[in-house]
């Protein structure tokens, strides 16, 4: 599993360049502390309103956290 430190205003913008990628199976977003803030599983060909309650999520992470971890999870293929 990739992991990859970012701030929090530059979240969006890295989880977006990882959605294009189009080969990730999972993104866990965690704290400094390590505790796991989102937990979400991603299919190939989501897109659209599909991602808007995951949009919704990372606001909310944004909002808590100044400092995270993204897991990232590919496919094997990927």
């Amino acid at each position: 599993m990739e992991e990859i430190k970012v701030s929090a205003a530059n979240l969006k913008a890295k989880l977006k360049q990882l959605l294009r990628e189009g080969n990730v199976r999972r993104i866990k977003l965690r704290n400094p502390a390590g505790r796991v803030l989102l937990d979400m599983p991603l299919n190939a060909g989501i897109a659209g309103a599909v991602l808007a309650p995951f949009w919704l999520a990372v606001g909310a992470v944004v909002a808590l956290a100044t400092d995270i971890t993204i897991q990232v999870e590919r496919d094997a293929a990927g």
